[in-house]
Order: structure tokens, then sequence, then C-alpha cells
């Protein structure tokens, strides 16, 4: 399904009924990413899943931002006529938009899932690296990051044709929407604050062999975040949610099904 959000074409799915679900992708991926979710939790859940603006099937702009990012958000759930508080789940960039989400509209957000992601702000270094791939990009084309982040993002036994699959969901994403992307993760805020006042139950999910945003990143947040859970999985990368989906459900799902026993919730790690 599209919609015009905030002037641009924002393709969605909507999968389910019962309590939303709010799935937000990383750079530069599409909502493919939480595929596995929706056969195993269309049954209890309202599974809400977007592609970004300049990403999947989505309409690019010239600029965007973390709060642009959470605006379009905020208008499609007007759209599908949610009006209950969500469960947030962000992957990637898409945890910092979910940070930015609660920022802006903490009403709506019941709980958060942070996966392979991190909490700070780039380094000055980081984010010239951000910008100088921005303009690679507008010059060759997504192609550029494609080829570079496709050898960084699966763990060591990922297998050979999801690896290819993925650098082509890379490689189609608009070189405007992927250019954008970058200088909006170059901007972003510091999210530590953010996390330190964070007071609704919050799951961080890190892969351990995730070299993009490894677990010392995700240790970070839980320790930011008073009362946060923590898993890292084994025999995943930066793509935790395709590399282990199986897992990713069935802890999802677990903490979905927490959230309303106020007792289950503590700061604790769990390896898997």
């Amino acid at each position: 399904m599209d919609a015009i959000v905030n002037g641009v074409k924002l393709h969605y799915e909507v999968h389910g009924r019962g309590s939303s679900v709010l799935f937000i992708h990383g750079f530069p991926l599409s909502g493919e990413l939480w595929q596995a979710c929706i056969e195993p939790m269309k049954n209890d859940y309202r599974l809400i899943i977007p592609d970004l603006r300049g990403h999947g099937q989505s309409e690019a702009s010239e600029q965007a931002s973390m709060g642009r990012y959470a605006d379009d958000l905020r208008a499609l759930l007007d759209e599908v006529g949610e009006r209950n508080p969500v469960v947030v789940v962000g992957h990637s960039m898409g945890g910092y938009v979910a940070f930015e989400f609660f920022r802006r509209y903490p009403e709506l957000v019941q709980g958060l899932v942070l996966t392979n992601t991190r909490g700070v702000a780039d380094t000055e270094e980081g984010r010239q690296g951000r910008y100088d791939t921005a303009e690679r990009v507008r010059r060759e084309g997504s192609q550029v990051v494609a080829e570079s982040m496709s050898k960084k993002l699966f763990a060591s036994n990922a297998p050979g044709e999801l690896v290819s699959h993925w650098r082509e969901v890379m490689a189609a994403t608009p070189p405007e929407g992927v250019a954008a992307a970058l200088h909006a993760m170059a901007e972003r805020p510091d999210s530590t604050e953010t996390l330190e006042d964070f007071s609704r139950p919050l799951l961080i999910l890190a892969g351990e062999e995730d070299t993009i945003t490894p677990p010392a990143d995700a240790e970070a947040m839980s320790e930011a975040a008073v009362g946060s859970e923590l898993l890292v999985i084994s025999g995943a990368g930066h793509m935790l949610p395709i590399e282990q989906p199986q897992q990713f459900v069935a802890q999802l799902e677990q903490f979905l099904d927490s959230m309303s026993d106020p007792d289950v919730h503590g700061s604790w790690t769990r390896w898997g």
C-alpha cells in the first residue's frame, strides 16, 4: 500500500490485528527486513511495516533527518487509523529514528525494541566519513554503499545467496535517498540522555558478530537505560532479524508478552 505522507509517497504494509507494533528498518534497506515476523506474529499483533522515505518502494527526497523520518511515521500511524500507543522496533538507523520518534511523540510509545544499533552520536571522523560517502553515492550510485556494506553486515557463516540478495536491495535504493540518509545519520543527536530517561519497557538485541554496532554498543545502551533487557545472539552479525529470524521473533514475542507483567523487567543480560 502507498500513502502520501508529508509530501512524499510512502510504501507500507499492515498485517494482522491486535496491539500494534511499528517496525523501522535500517540503512539502506527496506521493510522486507521484517518479513520473517509476519506469519508467526500476525495472529496476535497488528504489524505496521513501512519503507522509510528514500528506501524500498518509498519516494526519495533531497533532504532527510531523523526528525523528518519520525514525522513521516507519525503521519503514517494516522493514515492507518492507529490511535493507541505502539511498540516501536528499530534496526540500526531505524533505532536512531526510534529515539527521535520517542522524543517527539512519547505518548505514542508503549515500549521499545532496539536491535543492532547504538545510542551515541557519530564522532567527527565518522560524521565526515558519511558526508564523503554521500558525495560518492551522488556521483557513482548506490552500489558504492552496497558493495562496501555487504561485506560487513553479516556473520561469517551467512549464506552467500543471503548476502547477494541484500546487496541487490541496497544497490536498488535510490542514490538520492541513500545520500540523504547518510546526512541524516551524520547529524543525528546523541541519545544517551534519552536512554537514561526512558521509563518504558526496553529490549536491546545485538549480534555477537556485529562489527558495525558491536555488542559493546548494546551494553552501553543497557547500562544507560535502567531496567532494560539485553540479549546478545550468537551466529548473527548486523542483520539479526534475517540471520537468526526464529530467535529474533521468539525474543520479540516474549518481550511483547511480558510487557503486561511489571515483575518481568529488570536489568540483565542473556547470551543466546
